[in-house]
């Protein structure tokens, strides 16, 4: 879920730029559709350029509207462990019940500093969930296997916001299924294909685009692990791998990791199914080009949301 930005929020001169209104409706427009946790202030969430006066009034306004029905998770990643910390007891205080964390991303860690801060952070905080955040990209590492396989020696380490599948079935037996790997939506289906009892829940922001082809993807998936019949599965997987097709610039996901906050925020504007709102600075500059494949990514999600939405969901 992205953090809802009031429309003079890619202004730096303004400091309460959380549209809390939207928060509230959005989330409980996500709980009422029938999604089974909310993840947010992830990159598309805006970590980085969010005050923690913000996280702080949009994590209360989150924790108020969800009242437990569904796990929450939120985003306190930072540039040290030390703030990491501040950060996660302070949301902890607030009541959510877990967090997303990527490594700090100033200097690109090795594997063994990667770990010790995942370890730091569940020392300090023994009552909290984490969830790691794999994102190559963002976070300048590659999340090799010698990372999964210490990692998962952490106890408060039960799941991973996890890119790609390549690697999965090796990774899987690397952790002995201590933790949940959480694919993205498009590659939800082959996971599941791969190891049906390991991958049983996935990671999308198209749910804030409308959330009816992300449900039954869900559901499609369950009955097929029961039945064997995944062409119903495959096929709507299919559907929305089409939505991307114009969302990825020049159909590279490192150059849509370059613009990512503004690309997905102008999809999930066009979608309607909620407001974004504006990026936030410094990152409100993206090619108009670039931006036109976003809306468009947007627009035809929200018609297969609007096609599975008529059919009951």
């Amino acid at each position: 879920m992205p953090t809802p930005a009031t429309p003079d929020a890619g202004d730096w001169r303004v400091q309460n730029t959380v549209d809390l209104d939207e928060t509230a409706r959005a989330a409980e427009k996500l709980i009422a559709a029938g999604v089974d946790a909310i993840v947010t202030l992830g990159s598309l969430g805006e970590c980085a350029t969010l005050t923690w006066e913000e996280k702080r009034a949009y994590l209360g306004t989150l924790v108020e509207t969800v009242r437990g029905r569904v796990p929450l998770f939120g985003g306190t990643s930072s540039l040290g462990t030390r703030e990491t910390i501040r950060q996660t007891r302070e949301a902890r205080d607030i009541g959510i019940d877990g967090v997303m964390l990527g490594p700090p991303m100033w200097c690109a860690p090795d594997v063994p500093t990667a770990v010790q801060f995942y370890r730091d952070v569940a020392e300090a905080c023994p009552d909290t969930a984490i969830c790691i955040y794999a994102n190559p990209e963002a976070f300048k590492f590659d999340f090799p296997r010698p990372f999964w396989a210490q990692v998962a020696e952490i106890p408060q380490v039960i799941t991973a916001k996890y890119l790609g599948i390549g690697a999965l079935m090796a990774d899987l037996n690397l952790t002995k299924g201590r933790i949940r790997f959480l694919p993205i939506d498009a590659d939800y289906y082959a996971a599941a294909r791969i190891a049906p009892e390991a991958c049983t829940a996935f990671w999308t922001s198209g749910a804030v685009c409308g959330p009816a082809p992300v449900l039954r993807l869900r559901d499609e998936v369950e009955r097929a692990k029961k039945c064997g019949d995944w062409a119903q599965a495959q096929a709507l997987t299919g559907a929305i791998g089409r939505t991307y097709q114009t969302l990825f610039p020049q159909g590279s996901f490192k150059e849509f990791s370059l613009y990512n906050i503004g690309l997905e925020k102008a999809r999930m504007d066009a979608a309607g199914w909620m407001r974004a709102g504006p990026a936030r600075p410094p990152y409100t500059l993206v090619p108009e080009a670039y931006l036109e494949g976003a809306r468009e990514s947007g627009r035809r999600w929200a018609q297969l949301h609007r096609e599975y939405d008529s059919r009951g969901g």
